[in-house]
């Protein structure tokens, strides 16, 4: 059960701090392998893998890199060559888990280097921005942890250390227990926006379990569409159910609450088959601290909790949302198929609902149906997003790629 744990920093300035993380793993049955990302100064205590090695891998100097002038460009290349290190060194079974602290330029590089491992491999980052909406959410690996550093950014206080010690219990637990994605049955990866809004995974997972796959059902609430959308960009998925594409709306009107730019580009660009439908793509999620918009200010609000609030879009603003959702999947490499619920699109959306406007949605399904015709397989379902002749329609599109081949079958428990 010993575990080795990659320890990333820079050791010229945080060298106490990285001691005493180091010791504190040591401390508890664990093994360090100790990565130097510093420019300027030299580490003052033992590392493994030093600067130098860091900005060879991607053929850079360390004093070619102070020779910039500029701290950003040069430690932009210290994160491409530690991310470079950081997988090269995973694959050849050097440790178990990750661990990195910084400031922002630390926090920086330690992302790169989160992105660079698989999922399921542990990957800590203690920063004294975490949770901060500095960090987009297109940066984030799919399954990274944060800790925040408070009082952490010089010299070792009671606070640090209790940071610390926390993050070194948890990269060492997490690399004895983790149990990494197996993938022995067929993955479909889906999305959905809570339950109270988007409630068809309740019904589509038993059918999907019953025929053989796992089903992974995303929250797209930003970060959910970010792990979403990297993992279907990498093939995870045997098949999309791409649902709720509130995030994909948020991200064209600025909302906080977004994937990232990609959103509804993974799937294509991997050639993975998805059933997309537009689900909560009626109104635009803000961040509940975040001001409304003035152009905003005269439509229907829901405020759903203290963390996120939402207002419709009008007629107009839905037919933009529908060209460029069909912009989006007409790029898309591998089978599509849309679906397009008349009755309602989320569960505020049907007649006598708070957020139901019957002009806006009929402007929706006009302007998707012309932007899409031959140009992506769609149908128009006479039913609303949430009704189970929704969730027949995606299965009778799931099975008959299975029976065309386009989808592997789903196989038994073991």
């Amino acid at each position: 059960m010993t575990k080795t744990i990659l320890v990333i920093g820079t050791f010229d300035t945080k060298a106490d701090e990285l001691d005493y993380l180091i010791g504190r793993i040591r401390g508890e049955g664990g093994q360090v392998l100790a990565m130097d990302v510093s420019v300027l100064g030299n580490p003052v205590i033992p590392v493994d893998v030093t600067k130098h090695e860091v900005a060879g891998a991607v053929g850079e100097t360390i004093e070619g890199l102070i020779a910039l002038g500029e701290e950003g460009a040069a430690f932009e290349k210290m994160s491409a060559g530690a991310a470079l290190l950081t997988r090269r060194m995973y694959d050849e079974g050097r440790f178990d888990g990750l661990i990195a602290l910084g400031g922002t330029m630390g926090t920086d590089l330690a992302l790169d280097c989160a992105q660079a491992l698989p999922s399921g491999v542990p990957k800590y980052i203690v920063s004294t921005v975490a949770g901060s909406p500095l960090i987009a959410a297109e940066r984030m690996a799919t399954d990274v942890q944060f800790i925040l550093w408070a009082g952490g950014l010089y010299g070792l206080n009671p606070l640090c250390k209790s940071s610390l010690s926390q993050a070194a219990g948890a990269v060492l637990g997490a690399a004895k227990a983790v149990e990494p994605p197996a993938f022995d049955r067929p993955v479909i990866g889906m999305t959905s926006l809570g339950s109270s809004c988007l409630n068809y995974m309740k019904r589509l997972h038993p059918e999907l379990t019953a025929r053989g796959y796992d089903v992974a059902v995303f929250h797209t609430t930003g970060m959910g569409g970010m792990a979403f959308e990297r993992l279907a960009a990498e093939g995870a998925f045997a098949c999309v159910m791409d649902f709720s594409l509130q995030e994909f709306v948020n991200m064209l009107h600025g909302s906080l609450v977004s994937a990232g730019a990609d959103r509804l580009t993974g799937a294509g660009r991997s050639g993975t088959p998805q059933v997309v439908a537009p689900g909560a793509m009626d109104i635009l999620d803000l961040a509940g601290w975040q001001e409304i918009p003035a152009r905003f200010t005269d439509r229907p609000f829901h405020q759903h909790n203290r963390l996120i609030k939402s207002v419709a879009f009008n007629a107009e603003e839905r037919r933009m949302l529908a060209r460029e959702m069909a912009d989006r999947l007409a790029a898309a490499t591998g089978p599509t198929h849309f679906l397009l619920p008349k009755g309602g699109i989320e569960e505020w959306d049907r007649p006598g609902g708070p957020a139901h406007d019957a002009e806006g949605l009929a402007a929706f399904i006009n302007e998707a149906q012309g932007s899409l015709e031959g140009r992506v397989s769609y149908e128009t379902l006479d039913c609303h997003i949430n009704d189970d002749a929704f969730c027949a329609a995606a299965l009778g599109q799931l099975d008959l790629w299975v029976s065309e081949g386009l989808v592997p079958a789903g196989k038994s428990a073991a």
